[in-house]
C-alpha cells in the first residue's frame, strides 16, 4: 500500500469477543462514515444453518464475503467511507475482502485469549463456550506484514483503541484524508 492512499474503507478484524463491533461502530461514528456489521451480508442459507446450530463451510463463506466486497466497491467507488466489523479469521477470507484494493485496509484488534474470555463472560445475554472462543483462536491466521494491516491491542479503553487506529492511520477525524480511487 502506498502511504499517500487514504483508505475508502477499514475492515476491523479480530475473533469474537475482540470488540469489532464496538470498535467498528465508534471509529465509523468519529470519522463519519459509515458502519456495517458483516452479519448483514449472510444469505439466508447461512443464517438458516446458524440458526439450527451448524457452523458455516468455506463454501458457505465465499458468497457472503464475496458481497461484502461488492459493498465495499459500492461505497468506495461511489466516494463514501465504510468501516465493516467481520471477524476475517483467515488470509484466504481476507484476500476475498480486500481484492486488491490498496483503499481499503485492515484493523485488527490483537487480544490474548484470557482476555477475551473475560471480556466474553462478563456479556450480558452473550454465551460463548470456551472451546468456541479456542476454535476461534486456532483458526486464527494474523494479517501478515505485506496485509499492510493497523494492530492495535485491545487492552485499553474503547476511546483509546479508536486513538490507536487513528494515529497508525494518520486520520484525522474532524477532517478525514479525501478519497482517492484505487490503483
Amino acid at each position: 500500500m502506498s502511504g499517500d492512499i487514504a483508505p475508502c474503507a477499514l475492515i476491523v478484524m479480530g475473533v469474537s469477543g475482540s470488540g469489532k463491533s464496538t470498535i467498528g461502530d465508534r471509529l465509523a461514528a468519529r470519522l463519519s462514515w459509515t458502519y456495517e456489521d458483516a452479519d448483514q451480508f449472510h444469505p439466508a442459507g447461512n443464517v438458516a444453518k446458524m440458526s439450527a446450530g451448524r457452523p458455516l463451510t468455506d463454501d458457505d463463506r465465499w458468497p457472503w464475503l464475496k458481497a461484502i466486497a461488492a459493498e465495499i466497491d459500492r461505497v468506495c467507488d461511489a466516494g463514501g467511507h465504510l468501516v465493516v466489523g467481520c471477524s476475517a479469521l483467515r488470509r484466504a477470507y481476507r484476500d476475498i475482502l480486500v481484492h486488491g484494493r490498496h483503499d481499503v485496509r485492515l484493523v485488527y484488534l490483537d487480544g490474548t485469549q484470557p482476555l477475551i474470555a473475560a471480556r466474553l463472560a462478563a456479556r450480558k445475554g452473550h454465551f460463548m463456550p470456551a472451546q468456541l472462543l479456542a476454535s476461534q483462536f486456532s483458526t486464527l491466521e494474523p494479517p501478515a506484514s505485506e496485509e499492510h494491516p493497523v494492530t492495535v491491542s485491545i487492552d485499553a479503553s474503547v476511546d483509546a483503541v479508536i486513538d490507536d487506529i487513528l494515529r497508525q492511520l494518520k486520520l484525522n477525524p474532524a477532517s478525514p484524508l479525501p478519497h482517492r480511487n484505487r490503483t
